[in-house]
């Protein structure tokens, strides 16, 4: 799956780049007394961006430094917020050690690339910081046994409108960021987060996740099968994202569901349920219509119909389940991308009024 283009977006910075300088000024200004400012990073890229600090201070065994998050155009909850590092001496031959500070928050469950019980700071995020200490310590002659505490004032609360509390971490934001820098809109981080989702959930023994196109069939989907939060994967439009991982990393039943225009994509055989990659098509749509029994004047219509909603009220009028012939079809092309995990599959389609409006029954895929 190919990103869209967007050339007229700004990049920004990753919470681990951001964590990464501070944490560098403030090791330097614990070995020397003073704060390099602005302050260079090695990126996993190889380039080397600078930063200036937003607070810096120097106190009793520790110094501290700060740098506001950056996230470019991308609408990151993060972005303007501000990535804290306190650096200490840690024991001789401790090494170098990370802390949760505040608004950072503690892995609880198993599942995640970080085990329970340590702070939410992703490898890569960490690997960086250890670049930049080994780096000035080499430059300053310091020690390389550090504790590195990374905060995020307010992060716990900005924490709420992000997925970690259902992945189990606990207390705040993670630190997160792969190549150091964010990508507007990015396909991958998202679909990088339902794949999180998913190890999380098998960690966690669950034997049912569904996968949502959004908030509303999220909830009808969640209540019709009783399922707890964890078992909820934030599918989004990426319906492919979500099966083809499923598919190599199975669970005993998978439901896959959303609104009736996104499922009739997904009959129509797109896994990209956004409409950067493809509309409803009305020709195939009306013919499911004339295979509910409909008469062509009625079939006519749909070709020229405004939208799918439009289609399924009318059918609705009629008594014609055009809702159970699109789901039919979305759990064929559902199956296709599943085949092979041995899973059960089925499809809930939802209205806007969060009613499930058709479902097919649960069935074994190849």
């Amino acid at each position: 799956m190919s990103e869209p283009e967007h050339p007229s977006l700004r990049r920004g910075w990753t919470t681990g780049t951001c964590a990464t300088a501070a944490t560098r000024a403030a090791y330097t200004a614990l070995v020397t007394g003073e704060f390099p400012d602005p302050v260079d990073v090695l990126l996993p890229n190889g380039s080397r961006p600078a930063f200036t600090l937003a607070m810096s201070e120097l106190g009793e065994g520790f110094a501290r430094a700060s740098v506001i998050k950056d996230a470019g155009d991308d609408p990151d909850v993060t972005h303007g917020a501000r990535i804290v590092s306190t650096v200490r001496l840690g024991p001789v031959g401790s090494g170098i050690q990370f802390r949760a500070g505040e608004g950072v928050g503690t892995v609880t469950r198993a599942g995640l690339v970080v085990p329970p019980g340590e702070p939410a700071i992703n490898p890569v995020p960490r690997d960086m910081m250890r670049i930049a200490i080994e780096e000035a310590a080499f430059e300053t002659s310091g020690p390389l046994d550090v504790i590195i505490e990374i905060a995020i004032p307010g992060g716990e609360e900005l924490a709420l409108g992000t997925l970690n509390g259902r992945l189990g971490i606990v207390g705040g934001l993670s630190i997160l960021g792969t190549t150091g820098v964010v990508i507007p809109f990015s396909c991958a981080a998202w679909i990088s987060s339902i794949h999180r989702g998913i190890d999380v959930a098998r960690a966690t023994g669950i034997t049912h996740v569904a996968g949502a196109t959004g908030h509303t069939s999220e909830k009808a989907i969640q209540g019709f099968h009783a399922l707890p939060d964890v078992a909820l994967i934030d599918m989004g439009d990426f319906a492919g994202g979500m099966l083809k991982y499923l598919k190599k990393h199975p669970v005993p039943t998978v439901t896959v569901g959303g609104g009736f225009a996104k499922m009739t994509k997904l009959g129509q055989g797109l896994l990209d349920l956004h409409s950067r990659s493809g509309e409803v098509d009305l020709v195939w749509l009306a013919e499911r219509v004339r295979e509910t029994g409909a008469d062509p004047a009625f079939v006519e219509t749909v070709l020229k119909a405004n939208s799918a909603l439009e289609v399924m009220e009318n059918c609705r009028a009629r008594g014609l389940d055009i809702g159970q012939r699109v789901a039919d079809e979305a759990w064929v092309t559902a199956a296709k991308a599943l085949n092979g995990s041995g899973s059960l599959l089925d499809v809930v389609i939802v209205d806007r009024q969060g009613q499930v409006i058709a479902r097919t029954d649960p069935r074994k895929v190849g």
